[in-house]
């Protein structure tokens, strides 16, 4: 070990072939959970110590060791993976805790053999658990290298730019959290709990609780070390708070980590490799953004601005950096800001983390060290960020992959400032290229696509991606994470147009005329019915045997109304009023609401507008009213059950609701209903109410079906309610058994499974004569299943603001009595999947397989 005092440096414990340790074999090391660091497959058969120091940890079964430098420095050696079920057999301890050692020194034998026999593998990770203040350089070993015992192999430098001493006196707090976040502890969520810190002005600090002795942990002051925890949902932490306000930043924090994100802008099902057969001159991506696109393969490519490789003296270029850093931070700011004034909230939330991590001490503290060693600012943080890049990418972990791209944003953002080279004009794209990049960062992606590309393929990337997400939010097709073989082949492309399928995961490098003209036909016809149905998405759908079927929207919020009304919505089927007291720190006043809700209603100028009364628990948490923690959530109280224990936060919101004019167009519905006495509670409660106000007119009441004792008595429900609307995504869930969170389930949890639609078919029967029945729940806006739906006798469907015109065109060509007909057999078969071939093959002997397939055109 060098014993100079700004590096550490670690020895090859012993001779073996390097290991990344993002591609080690077991996710606790490759996650990164414990700790960077790297890997050897041993060739020698004892190990040695990396360094000076400390033995503070010898595992019971002799196959891990801990040792901790001088400097606070701890570093874990664990020889093989699964070596702990062998007990120690094969393995020969030479030392013992509390032991001092010197670089090289052994620290036990082992018989390679016997261990091969018993162990997952001998690959042996040497990871730091604990930098104290140190940070760890990129490897200059690549995978597959030989080294040999002894031979440098990792080195770790101070911080240099030294941070002030902002550690907080008052009271220690701690609180033990599981984590909720289905994304895990990504970029935004990061952001917000160090400004939680800030703004308590506490230390805080999240301890990542696992099975191992020492447990990852990390300040949230860096951006970068919450990240590199790797911290998925479900993860058990430990918060720590030091400060006259840790109680109050602790109770912040848990509501940040303990409330799942709303999933605005979820990747697509498709977001895995398609397990389809390539054919020659094909090549597979992951779907980021639905589609298909066909045009000529242009390559994006984009150099970083010029920078002087040497500097003129710390001073300066420290002073240069802070100060291209605060231009920076200062733009990103407007960003956010204009984002969102103009609605974007993708944007906004996107400019937002980059200006948290922008403000990141590890990374200026990665740059100032960069300039101490002589380089100018801005080579500085190009070879700081390219650092932070290469942790990223090497983490195992796809969602920190995919981060990538915003760390070269960022990148380029600041180096731009300090470059005298300012033609940095993004490269002139035809009109309808599919365009080919290695990575994209979100301001390349806004600009790339206002030249209006037919299609992306990124060579990186991820489907959970900022990029991924806006070209989601701006329909471009886009595949990522397809590997550098796409970009030799953009390199070396010599056909004219390339054919990308972002629906099953391909790109046809060289497709032959034939099948350039049918997908080109495709799409026009795609274009085609999307352009007529919008031109008719005003009119009513009614079916050819003379239905008409209200096609209303789900919203959330005023804002989402206007879309509405602009798609052709016939009404607002739902809007999830839980919106209106999500990310507040206290509940919507009375007025609040009220100007809320009167700008859905006017907005929709007379249609009926139905708003849902409070609906949560379960996947939804306010922050400021933490339910009591249940096994099992979505069986606890929410929903109509809240009435019980929060009457004054339901009460305003229904005083809000009667403030709303004309009543007459305003309906209230009240979720999670399993009893017709809930109904009646209700209605007796806005009685008194409208009494109390001085009100004539009443809005209409009506409860959601959502659990099957709803359906089963949904004629009770009927006579009482104004109307009733089914829920489907959590009627699907109730009947089958099936958490709709849990991504192992998603895809068996189908609302065509025959038990559903016997549910669905006893609401309509229970209804008829009493009081109509909607549907607004996901499965409203596929085609198919909406179609289904009417012929159960559904008399209203309520979709998402985009699917309106085509879901009113797909019901034109419905023959819903025909369809009707075919209900006993579809009810009578075993399970969804076999509904849905017979349901597809009915649709398609009836011509009437899908929208994007000509059926304006047929009808």
């Amino acid at each position: 070990m060098s014993d100079s005092s700004q590096s550490l440096t670690l020895q090859a414990p012993v001779t073996g072939v390097v290991v990344p340790l993002a591609a080690v074999p077991d996710p606790v090391f490759a996650s990164l959970t414990l700790g960077e660091g790297i890997a050897l497959d041993p060739l020698g058969e004892c190990l040695h110590a990396p360094c000076d120091g400390e033995v503070v940890q010898c595992a019971r079964t002799h196959h891990a060791f801990t040792l901790r430098t001088a400097a606070g420095v701890e570093l874990l050696l664990h020889l093989g993976l699964d070596t702990v079920e062998l007990n120690g057999k094969g393995i020969e301890p030479l030392v013992a805790v509390g032991d001092q050692v010197r670089a090289g020194d052994p620290l036990c034998r082992f018989d390679a053999d016997a261990l091969a026999l018993g162990a997952s593998a001998l690959i042996t990770p040497l990871v730091i658990t604990e930098a104290a203040g140190w940070q760890l350089l990129p490897s200059k070993h690549r995978e597959g290298e030989q080294v040999s015992l002894g031979e440098p192999l990792l080195v770790l430098t101070r911080t240099a730019i030294e941070q002030s001493d902002t550690r907080a006196d008052g009271p220690l707090a701690e609180r033990r959290v599981t984590l909720a976040l289905a994304s895990g502890l990504h970029a935004r969520p990061a952001a917000r709990l160090r400004a939680i810190a800030r703004e308590h002005n506490v230390n805080l600090t999240v301890q990542h609780e696992g099975s191992s002795d020492n447990a990852a942990s990390a300040s949230a002051a860096s951006l970068s070390a919450l990240m590199n925890l790797g911290l998925t949902e479900g993860a058990t932490l430990k918060l720590t708070a030091q400060g006259e306000a840790a109680e109050a930043a602790l109770d912040a924090a848990e509501r940040l980590l303990t409330t799942p994100e709303a999933e605005e802008h979820s990747a697509p099902a498709s977001s895995t490799l398609t397990a389809v057969a390539l054919k020659e001159g094909e090549l597979a991506g992951l779907v980021a953004s639905p589609g298909l696109a066909i045009g000529p393969l242009v390559s994006y490519q984009l150099p970083l601005p010029a920078v002087p490789l040497m500097g003129e003296g710390e001073a300066v270029e420290t002073a240069c950096l802070k100060k291209a850093l605060l231009s920076v931070g200062e733009a990103l700011a407007k960003a956010e800001a204009q984002a969102t004034r103009q609605g974007q909230s993708a944007e906004a939330e996107i400019f937002a983390a980059h200006g948290a991590w922008l403000d990141d001490p590890d990374l200026a503290a990665a740059a100032g060290q960069h300039i101490s060693e002589g380089r100018s600012a801005g080579q500085a943080w190009r070879e700081a960020l390219d650092g932070e890049a290469a942790r990223l990418a090497a983490s195992g972990n796809t969602l920190l992959a995919a981060r990538v791209a915003d760390l070269r944003d960022l990148q380029r953002r600041v180096m731009v400032e300090l470059s005298d080279d300012h033609q940095a004009a993004l490269p002139e794209l035809p009109k309808g290229a599919v365009v080919v990049a290695d990575e994209l960062t979100p301001s390349e992606l806004v600009a790339v696509a206002a030249q209006h590309p037919a299609g992306l393929c990124l060579a990186g990337g991820g489907t959970t991606s900022h990029v991924a997400i806006l070209a989601r939010a701006r329909g471009i097709p886009c595949l990522v994470a397809m590997g550098a073989s796409l970009i030799d082949a953009a390199n070396s492309a010599t056909s004219e147009s390339v054919i990308l399928d972002a629906e099953n995961g391909r790109l046809a490098l060289s497709p032959s005329a034939t099948q350039r003209a049918e997908v080109a036909e495709l799409i026009d016809a795609r274009r085609y019915e999307a352009e007529q149905a919008q031109a008719l998405a005003h009119e009513p759908a009614m079916t050819l045997d003379g239905r008409e079927i209200e096609v209303c929207a789900n919203i959330g919020g005023a804002e989402e109304a206007r879309l509405a009304a602009d798609s052709g919505a016939d009404g607002v089927g739902l809007l999830r009023s839980e919106f209106l007291f999500l990310e507040r720190d206290s509940a919507p006043s009375e007025a609040t609401q009220r100007d809320e809700y009167q700008a859905a209603v006017k907005a929709l100028d007379g249609k009926p507008v139905i708003i849902r009364t409070l609906d949560i628990g379960a996947d939804k948490q306010l922050p400021y009213l933490r339910l009591p923690s249940v096994p099992n959530p979505a069986l606890g109280v929410r929903g109509a059950r809240l009435w019980a224990s929060q009457p004054e936060l339901l009460e305003t919101q229904l005083r809000a609701l009667l403030g709303v004019t004309p009543l007459e167009t305003l309906h209230i519905m009240l979720p999670m209903v399993t009893e017709v006495g809930e109904l009646r509670e209700v209605r007796k409660r806005l009685e008194t109410l409208a009494s109390e106000m001085g009100l004539d007119a009443r809005p209409r009441l009506g409860a959601m079906i959502e659990v099957p004792s709803a359906a089963l008595c949904a004629r009770s429900l009927a006579v009482e309610a104004d109307f009733l609307s089914i829920g489907t995504n959590d009627l699907t869930q109730y009947t089958l058994a099936m958490d709709r969170e849990d991504p192992a389930l998603t895809a068996r949890a189908d609302v065509l499974h025959p038990a559903v639609l016997r549910l669905i078919q006893a609401t309509v029967d229970g209804a008829k004569g009493h009081c109509p029945v909607g549907v607004c729940g996901a499965a409203a806006g596929d085609e198919r299943v909406a179609l289904l739906l009417v012929a159960l006798g559904v008399d209203e469907l309520s979709v998402e603001p985009a699917r309106v015109p085509a879901v009113k065109a797909a019901l034109r060509c419905l023959n819903a009595a025909a369809l009707a007909d075919e209900l006993p057999a579809l009810l009578a078969l075993d399970d969804a999947t076999a509904v849905r071939q017979h349901l597809s093959a009915w649709l398609a002997q009836a011509n009437q397989t899908d929208i994007t397939t000509t059926t304006l055109e047929r009808c």
